[in-house]
């Protein structure tokens, strides 16, 4: 028979209150430990999912800006090309315009009771005519016009004045004549007139 350690009650007590307190102690320490990893791990994936957020809003801007640019881009492109197919033609017509100023003379020249003088003159008056409305065609077809300024106000802009009239019963810088025809192309002026102005009135 095996000798039993037989303890006395109070040692006995002792003991298993010690027991008990080891046991105590050894739980808390275990959730104490688990706790603060769940944190961390929790507080990683909050700062990674607000990263991606500004990372998202960034590419959205840059998209947003790149996108803006290129409709901007665009439109410049299409006013330039817009712009050189309204006026490209401007160094040509302007060469063209001595053969209009030409043709006209050649009209004005002619006194009016003279055209119909001899078969042959009327002829060549008519030929000239056609080769002149022709001519205005062609200008029409590109946004070419002559000015029509006869009895407007004087514009700095659009004339340029070669002589004065004292003409009191006009408003002062009134066109009474041109010495030669200006031309807008488009809204663009292709060449300025030249004009005899009144001075002497209101």
């Amino acid at each position: 028979m095996k000798n039993e350690k037989k303890h006395h009650p109070g040692e006995e007590k002792e003991i298993k209150e010690k027991e008990e307190l080891e046991t105590t102690n050894t739980s808390p320490e275990t959730d104490n430990d688990a706790t603060p990893q769940v944190e961390m791990s929790v507080a990683a994936e909050d700062d990674e999912i607000e990263r991606l957020r500004e990372e998202n809003k960034k590419l959205k801007e840059d998209f947003l800006r790149a996108y803006a640019d290129a409709e901007n881009t665009k439109r410049r492109c299409a006013q330039e090309i817009e712009k050189n197919n309204k006026y490209a033609v401007s160094s040509f017509a302007q060469n063209l315009l001595t053969v209009a100023d030409n043709l006209d003379r050649a009209l004005k020249s002619i006194p009016e009771e003279k055209k119909n003088d001899c078969e042959q003159l009327k002829n060549l008056l008519t030929g000239v005519e056609l080769t002149q409305n022709e001519l205005t065609k062609v200008f029409e077809k590109f946004g070419i016009k002559k000015m029509d300024i006869i009895g407007t106000k004087f514009n700095p802009n659009f004339h340029r004045v070669i002589q004065e009239v004292e003409d009191k019963t006009k408003n002062s810088g009134t066109i009474i004549n041109e010495l030669q025809s200006g031309y807008m192309i488009n809204d663009r002026i292709l060449r300025e007139a030249m004009v005899i102005v009144t001075k002497g009135g209101k």
